[in-house]
């Protein structure tokens, strides 16, 4: 049962990050281009892509 609800917490994480990562896009390119700063959401998405693939183990 723990499982379960773990597992779909970790899911919502994940959609909400790949949500960001996706409203985020322009901001980044923007922010890439004109100032030179990379944002690092990559690392976000795939932290927790990491971790459902643990929980679903």
């Amino acid at each position: 049962m723990f499982d379960r609800i773990r597992t779909a917490a970790l899911f919502g994480l994940h959609q909400a990050t790949v949500a960001i990562g996706i409203s985020a896009f322009p901001v980044a390119v923007f922010a890439r281009k004109q100032l030179g700063i990379n944002i690092p959401v990559h690392r976000l998405v795939e932290t927790t892509t990491e971790a459902i693939e643990a929980a679903e183990e």
